[in-house]
């Protein structure tokens, strides 16, 4: 997965905030959703990007996996990314 060309990504106090050029609309993601995001850009798939969440935070795999599904799905659906 990479993110288009004309996405831009910005790191906030708090996250990273992805803008998309076209539209003019961005999206925040806080701590977890930016782990989940690099894992995804540097080649990790949706298993890998899971287990390093589970290994940096508290959280359990069941709901780790639904969060990255989640995540994912909104990018692919915002038009954010390209595989």
């Amino acid at each position: 997965m990479r993110l288009r060309a004309d996405v831009s990504v910005a790191d906030t106090d708090y996250g990273q905030v992805l803008l998309d050029e076209r539209s003019g609309r961005y999206w925040q993601l806080n701590p977890t959703g930016v782990a989940v995001v690099r894992a995804l850009l540097e080649g990790a798939d949706e298993n890998a990007a899971v287990a390093a969440l589970t290994f940096a935070y508290e959280v359990d795999e069941a709901r780790a996996r639904q969060d990255v599904s989640a995540l994912v799905a909104g990018l692919r659906t915002a038009g954010l990314v390209t595989t």
